[in-house]
């Protein structure tokens, strides 16, 4: 379990700010640990400030809800750089399915840490071929703190890091739940997508 480095608010100058990034596959729990992280902080007496992609609306237009039903307010955004806007004077940022912004996320998160806020943001890491996803390349590497999150495989029951898409479509972004992924296994996700090309 990831164990907050510093939970309390600073009132010091130039307070430290960092990166946070919770990745791993579909059903992994990523919004699970990103909802935890924000309730302790809130617990704390933080000022917390949440954000998601406007186009991810699986459960609900408004809130993050995770795959178990935990559930916590946001605010949706069509673009990273209304993250900026938006924080205001708060201490800790939040931001799920951050795979699903622009590359302008990377440079959104290292201007509010700079300024001395927790951010904490959740995202896929890989698409449905296995490729790194979107934004989410960038996001580990400036991070300070890494958390891979991982689920079970469908197929084998072993630990999973891979999202397996059961349709045939091939845009990148497709939103679904359990009626279009599936996670997988490195070996069970590479042969049912070699079965899939064959």
């Amino acid at each position: 379990m990831f164990i907050e480095p510093q939970l309390g608010r600073s009132n010091r100058p130039g307070k430290s700010g960092w990166i946070e990034v919770i990745c791993g596959c579909m059903f992994s729990g990523k919004t699970e640990e990103l909802i935890r992280r924000l309730n302790r902080a809130l617990i704390a007496k933080q000022k917390v400030e949440i954000f998601k992609p406007t186009i991810d609306t699986r459960y609900h237009d408004q809130k993050i809800v995770s795959h178990s039903e935990r559930e916590i307010r946001s605010t949706p955004v069509n673009f990273a750089n209304d993250i900026i806007l938006l924080a205001g004077d708060c201490d800790v940022v939040g931001i799920d399915e951050a795979q699903f912004f622009d590359d302008a996320i990377v440079e959104v998160c290292n201007t509010l840490a700079n300024s001395g806020k927790r951010v904490i943001v959740a995202g896929l890491d890989m698409d449905y071929e296995g490729n790194p996803f979107g934004p989410m390349p960038n996001l580990l590497a400036v991070a300070e703190f890494v958390t891979k999150v991982h689920a079970i495989c469908a197929a084998t029951g072993e630990l999973a890091s891979f999202s397996f898409r059961l349709s045939a479509k091939d845009s990148q972004v497709l939103l679904g739940e359990k009626d279009a992924y599936e996670a997988r296994s490195r070996q069970a996700f590479f042969a049912d997508l070699k079965k899939r090309k064959d």
